[in-house]
């Protein structure tokens, strides 16, 4: 099995990104907490991207 580098933090990332937005939309969640999710999840989509772009061979 061969997994592209970058691949399971930029899936991962989606997953955690969605995650954070769906609890931005609850009314009764915590703000901080939502954006924190959020920010983290963005970070890791944006990290795995450029693992894939760098590594492309």
């Amino acid at each position: 099995m061969n997994i592209r580098e970058g691949l399971i933090p930029t899936a991962l990332g989606s997953a955690v990104t969605a995650t954070g937005y769906v609890l931005k939309q609850k009314r009764g969640s915590n703000k901080m907490v939502a954006n924190t999710v959020f920010g983290f999840g963005l970070a890791h989509v944006v990290l795995g991207a450029i693992d894939l772009v760098q590594h492309r061979r």
